[in-house]
């Protein structure tokens, strides 16, 4: 491609409201343009590198055993509904009527379709399968941003496994977790697997694999020693013991005039209250039922904990109003003693505690020598609490570690949700009926190209690794006006072409500053300038953009040298 001919539209400043470094600088080097908040155009650049991510994936996909399908993005409302997901989802669907009245829904993920698809296999002989598609796919997010990290509309590699057992599962999420490694090595980017919250997807396990990066918004928590890693969402650590005293024969009442706090409680009595003594209850609407979750006064409520706990959709803090109507005080003087007719979820930190103190949902007023099991009326333990640096790791001890990242690959052990819902049954080698064992394994193409770029840039532009570069090398004319040096120019142009190399041709007649931040921009990995003192002396200059180191080499010896590099790299 000729650059004077090619739509290639930089940008010389950053784009308004862009924060995240990939959104900033694929604007800026002409990859891409927003549409509306959470919908953007692929640009010519932005396509070529698209394309690699794609192919780069169903490469390792077709590796695995994958076969390639393409199903429907539109999807009528009642397969959602019958999978229990239509309400599960709530308001992230994008939803609409047709004109006949019928409801549908634009496909955010599609475990019901291929379930559906499923449904056509009758025997264990025909299992195992993995199936895959790369399709384009709506999430109504609320809050779309960083450019192509929270998106609305994006592509994604979504495969599934099909199985007769848990045994055949264990196997294709095994051959997944390999691929996703290869893809991601690939792509130039070092992921972490980590245990990870399953969400509304369902299933017994699930793994992200996330890539450090400042404009994520995950937190991982990891052990510097050992191979522990999780998602914050998920992770667990050890809680260190707490010396209770003698336990109390019952919760006696302690007046705490206009006490509000954990610290407060605590200055003001710390031989019996201080914050691992407290016990910090929370009040939620969690799927329009008002929730409790008790956790220790020095640690906090992790949502997503509490969402798989209930197996809820939604959750949220409820209001004083709400508060002050169903228990009778308001936050600061509340607890789950004596409470009847709601539900209650207690962190498993507190299992085996007492002599706590709690509010006796009566303002200006606690309790004290709190047994929760003792004293608690019907509830339920679960994980709640959030993990912080620092703490011990669950395997081995450590002080574990925590930062940010953003997730570019998860995969999920379905189990048989799906297929039971659709009837996905086949029949084993004793002709008894089993339905199909699914697992589902999801790579956001986009939110990937914009991962490479958090991870791959300087500030001179992006720096593409070669395999995802939307050209490999870019040939620059320093005076494209000069018979010299254009007849120069198209000749290495016509060259590489020859040699297989994905070149770019800079003929325009810019000023060489312009065409060497413009090459420097877009960050093609290798860069040939070629100039009317060159070709005196029968060189050119080769500069390699990942390290921006510059040497002269022999005009035709260039092309064999920088084909050689560009092959070893790919």
């Amino acid at each position: 491609m000729r650059w004077s001919q090619a739509f290639i539209p930089t940008l010389r400043d950053d784009p308004a409201g862009a924060e995240a470094v990939s959104h900033r600088l694929l604007v800026r080097a002409g990859f891409i343009r927003q549409l509306a908040a959470g919908h953007y155009s692929m640009l010519p650049l932005g396509q070529r590198t698209r394309l690699k991510i794609e192919n780069i994936i169903r490469e390792e996909m077709n590796r695995i055993g994958g076969q390639e399908v393409v199903l429907p993005t539109l999807h009528p409302a009642e397969i959602w509904k019958r999978s229990g997901r239509y309400e599960l989802m709530g308001d992230n669907l994008f939803k609409m009527v047709d004109r006949k009245g019928v409801e549908h829904v634009m496909g955010m993920t599609e475990e019901e379709l291929f379930a559906i698809v499923a449904s056509e296999l009758t025997s264990y002989r025909q299992l195992p399968q993995i199936w895959y598609q790369i399709h384009t796919k709506y999430r109504d997010e609320p809050r779309p941003k960083a450019g192509l990290l929270r998106v609305r509309e994006f592509t994604m590699k979504d495969s599934y496994t099909l199985d007769i057992d848990e045994a055949g599962l264990d196997v294709g999420f095994e051959k997944h977790r390999q691929a996703y490694l290869a893809i991601f090595r690939r792509l130039g980017l070092d992921v972490t697997p980590v245990d990870a919250s399953s969400g509304g997807m369902g299933g017994s396990e699930s793994v992200e694999f996330m890539v450090r990066s400042d404009a994520g918004e995950d937190w991982v928590v990891t052990c510097p020693n050992c191979d522990y890693s999780a998602n914050l969402e998920k992770a667990v650590s050890r809680v260190a013991d707490v010396d209770d005293g003698e336990r109390a024969p019952s919760p006696e009442r302690l007046a705490t005039p206009g006490i509000r706090t954990i610290a407060a409680l605590a200055e003001a009595h710390p031989d019996v209250a201080s914050p691992e003594r407290q016990l910090k209850t929370l009040v939620y609407v969690v799927d329009g039922e008002l929730t409790l979750a008790v956790v220790r006064g020095d640690h906090d409520l992790q949502e997503q904990k509490l969402l798989d706990a209930t197996g809820a959709a939604e959750a949220r803090p409820a209001q004083p109003e709400e508060v002050k109507e169903a228990l009778g005080a308001l936050p600061g003087s509340l607890g789950a003693v004596g409470v009847s007719g709601i539900p209650i979820y207690v962190d498993e930190a507190l299992r085996g505690r007492y002599n706590m103190v709690t509010g006796a949902n009566e303002d200006d007023w606690h309790l004290t020598g709190v047994d929760p099991e003792r004293d608690f009326g019907e509830f339920t333990w679960a994980d709640l609490r959030a993990v912080a640096a620092g703490e011990p790791c669950i395997a081995c001890g450590s002080p574990l570690e925590m930062r940010k990242g953003s997730e570019v690959g998860h995969i999920f052990k379905l189990g048989t949700k799906y297929s039971i819902a659709f009837d996905a049954y086949v029949l084993d080698e004793e002709g008894e009926s089993h339905p199909i064992v699914m697992g589902s394994y999801g790579i956001g193409v986009e939110r990937n190209m914009a991962a490479v770029v958090e991870t791959h840039h300087d500030e001179r532009g992006i720096v593409w690794p070669v395999s995802v570069a939307p050209y490999e090398v870019v040939v620059t004319v320093l005076r494209a006006d000069e018979e010299a040096a254009a007849a120069a120019g198209e000749d290495l142009y016509r060259r590489f072409i020859e040699a297989g190399v994905e070149v770019l041709l800079d003929d325009r007649l810019e000023r060489p500053g312009v065409k060497f931040a413009d090459a420097e921009l877009i960050g093609i990995p290798w860069r040939v300038t070629v100039g009317p003192r060159g070709i005196e002396a029968g060189t050119v200059e080769v500069t390699e953009r990942a390290t921006m180191e510059t040497r002269e080499v022999p005009l035709d010896e260039v092309v064999a040298t920088v084909a050689a590099a560009v092959e070893a790299a790919r």
